[in-house]
């Protein structure tokens, strides 16, 4: 994994992390995961809401993989407004 060469880590307190991360790398505290634990807690929200409540998580990691690609790329303005024109044209 040539990109996690020259990566900075954040994480908490926990002493696991410091065991088995580089230490001139590894930054613990809150001030860098709030915003990383936010968008995982939006990610799982809006990808979880879109299905009963029983079928929440999916065993496959292929459907994980699409899943979480489908919803980066509906982050980007151009790609929602695509979608969304498409989603529209169903109730003209």
């Amino acid at each position: 994994m040539k990109y996690l060469k020259d990566a900075i880590f954040y994480t908490d307190n926990w002493d696991a992390f410091a065991k088995v991360l580089p230490k001139d790398r590894h930054v613990k505290g809150k001030a860098g995961t709030v915003a990383i634990e936010r968008d995982n807690s939006n990610t799982r929200h809006n990808l979880g809401r879109f299905t009963r409540k029983t079928k929440v998580v999916s065993k496959s990691e292929e459907m994980v993989d699409l899943t979480l690609r489908l919803w980066y790329s509906m982050r980007k303005e151009e790609v929602f407004e695509m979608v969304r024109a498409v989603a529209l044209s169903i109730y003209r």
